[in-house]
């Protein structure tokens, strides 16, 4: 979609003499209107939310609240937190997760510990131990396999008394016990508990309390960035929480070859080529508002407000 919203935009510049965009200001007018689009969906759910509440919404195709739950879903990630120190684990980020979140929708622990131990023998995607008894401990296919020496996780796929074979969350086998030695914690991943988001203040009050203690059926949580503090204390370690959560999208780059001809090729097999990851049905704003950041770029006034007067008519259409 980049390429097309980028002719596009070139095209209607071109048409009226009003100038040209290079690849890197194009690149960064994407990515400030894609972040206005995809902050648009949360306030346009909203309104959605308040039209259906008025019964003024209507149902199947006319459902639109529906339509953007679909769109904002594209963004959900659900992936284990990793773990800092004692009881504290890092949000969602770049280093930690590979992804910024907006939006932190709910924290995941799970308590149950069915084994640990070290692994004393080495095979490709498998956990071993022979002085453990897999079976015997209650592991399942499925159940949550931790290497505590490096932060690693995985899901169990096959279980045999001493060994395990291993698979990653998309079902690929999982090599992350390479060593001999590392410690491993393996969590069954049927006993999982949703944890509450509470003030540092609220936390303390809680804690004071024999009744209202946090428990591991009712964990609770502070959040200070970069971390999350986990309560009660004894959840901690990796493995144990899990966080689905709505990432930011990642940023457009038009890519391209050497200059042909005074032009830049476009060229997708660029190894940092990203493409929007908003809805095809976005198309027409994506041009409209990168039309208006190109506008101010190059001084034109009736660029920027060609691009606004059809971006209105589209909100009032939508309304």
């Amino acid at each position: 979609m980049i390429n097309s919203v980028r002719n596009t935009v070139l095209s209607i510049l071109n048409k009226n003499n009003y100038g040209y965009i290079s690849p890197s200001d194009f690149n960064l007018f994407a990515k400030q209107a894609q972040l206005e689009i995809f902050e648009d969906y949360f306030y346009q759910y909203n309104y959605q939310l308040n039209k259906e509440n008025a019964r003024q919404s209507g149902t199947g195709y006319a459902d639109i609240t529906k339509g953007y739950e679909e769109v904002i879903n594209i963004f959900s990630e659900t992936k284990f937190l990793l773990h800092q120190s004692n009881n504290k684990f890092f949000t969602p980020s770049p280093i930690t997760t590979n992804d910024n979140y907006y939006l932190l929708n709910k924290v995941l622990t799970y308590t149950r510990l069915l084994a640990s131990g070290t692994n004393d023998v080495t095979f490709l995607q498998t956990l071993i131990d022979s002085t453990t008894n897999f079976v015997a401990a209650g592991v399942q296919p499925g159940d949550i396999v931790v290497n505590v020496t490096t932060n690693e996780v995985a899901f169990a796929e096959t279980v045999n008394p001493v060994q395990i074979v291993l698979v990653d969350a998309d079902g690929n086998p999982a090599d992350i016990f390479p060593n001999l030695g590392e410690e491993y914690v393996i969590y069954d991943d049927s006993v999982v508990n949703e944890a509450e988001k509470v003030t540092h203040s609220k936390i303390t009050m809680l804690n004071n309390s024999l009744l209202t203690a946090p428990s591991t059926m009712f964990p609770a949580y502070t959040q200070q960035e970069p971390t999350l503090s986990l309560f009660p204390p004894s959840i901690n370690t990796m493995g144990a929480v899990q966080c689905q959560y709505i990432r930011y999208p990642r940023d457009p780059n038009w890519t391209y070859v050497n200059l042909i001809g005074g032009e830049p090729s476009f060229d997708q097999s660029q190894p940092d080529y990203q493409d929007f990851e908003l809805s095809i049905s976005d198309e027409p704003t994506l041009v409209l508002k990168i039309l208006q950041y190109a506008g101010m770029s190059i001084r034109e006034v009736a660029a920027v407000q060609f691009g606004q007067g059809l971006e209105n008519m589209e909100d009032q259409q939508e309304k």
